[in-house]
């Protein structure tokens, strides 16, 4: 059960208490075809971590992927979304596990 503390934390502050090995690319890309015909940007929404962030100057989602759970919410939302599992030895660990 999540405590009082818990709930006050910021986003930066829980992404802190994971540690990730990432490459200097991304494991997810996007179709740009049917991001750009998108009117809700689900993707924005459904991902703890900010992942998608709309860039209203580019019109476009902005990309952060090595801030991702590797939850998968964002592959259920948005068919635009293609995740792939991180190249071995990359990806998210969690610090006190």
């Amino acid at each position: 059960m999540a405590t009082e503390e818990t709930n006050q934390l910021s986003l930066d502050d829980k992404l802190f208490t994971v540690r990730r090995k990432t490459l200097n690319q991304s494991h997810i890309t996007l179709d740009e075809r049917l991001c750009s015909e998108c009117l809700n940007r689900i993707c924005t929404y459904v991902c703890p971590a900010e992942v998608y962030v709309w860039d209203e100057a580019a019109k476009k989602i902005d990309v952060r992927y090595e801030n991702c759970l590797e939850c998968g919410a964002c592959r259920v939302a948005c068919e635009a979304i293609e995740w792939a599992n991180p190249a071995w030895g990359t990806g998210i660990a969690y610090k006190n596990s």
